[in-house]
C-alpha cells in the first residue's frame, strides 16, 4: 500500500507539497533517527510536517488534511481515540494486499517526479 499511497498522494498533490523516502533507505533511516523513531520498525507511514512527526492513523489523517479539498474532511476522524484509529489502521495494513492487490514492480518516477524522492 505504501507504493499505492505514494501514487495516491502524487496524483492529488499538484503543488508538490510532499516528498518521499523509503524508511529502509539511507535518507529514511536518517530521518527516523533524527526524529527519535525506531530505525527497524517499518509498519507505519511516517509523515513529517512543520517539525512534527506523525505515524499510523494520525499520519494518514494529516496527509489527507494537507492534500486539502474533499480529502481534508477526513481529518474529522481525529476525534476518534488514537488506539481505535490505530487498530483500524493495522487492520487495513494487514488486509491491503487482499483488497488492493500486490504489484510485482515499484513505480518508476518520471524525471519530473524524481526530485520528490529523497533517496
Amino acid at each position: 500500500m505504501c507504493n499505492g499511497l505514494v501514487a495516491f498522494i502524487i496524483k492529488r498533490d499538484p503543488n508538490a507539497k510532499f516528498f518521499f523516502a523509503s524508511l529502509q533507505s539511507e535518507a529514511g533511516q536518517e530521518l527516523l533517527q533524527q526524529n527519535g523513531l525506531s530505525a527497524r520498525d517499518f509498519d507505519s507511514v511516517v509523515y513529517l510536517h512543520d517539525q512534527k512527526v506523525y505515524t499510523k492513523s494520525t499520519a494518514a489523517l494529516n496527509i489527507l488534511k494537507t492534500l486539502g479539498g474533499f480529502w481534508r474532511w477526513f481529518y474529522v476522524f481525529v476525534i476518534v481515540p488514537k488506539p481505535i484509529r490505530d487498530a483500524l489502521y493495522r487492520w487495513i495494513a494487514r488486509n491491503r494486499y487482499k483488497w488492493f492487490g500486490k504489484r510485482n514492480q515499484c513505480m518508476v518516477p518520471t524525471p519530473e517526479l524524481k526530485n520528490r524522492f529523497l533517496d
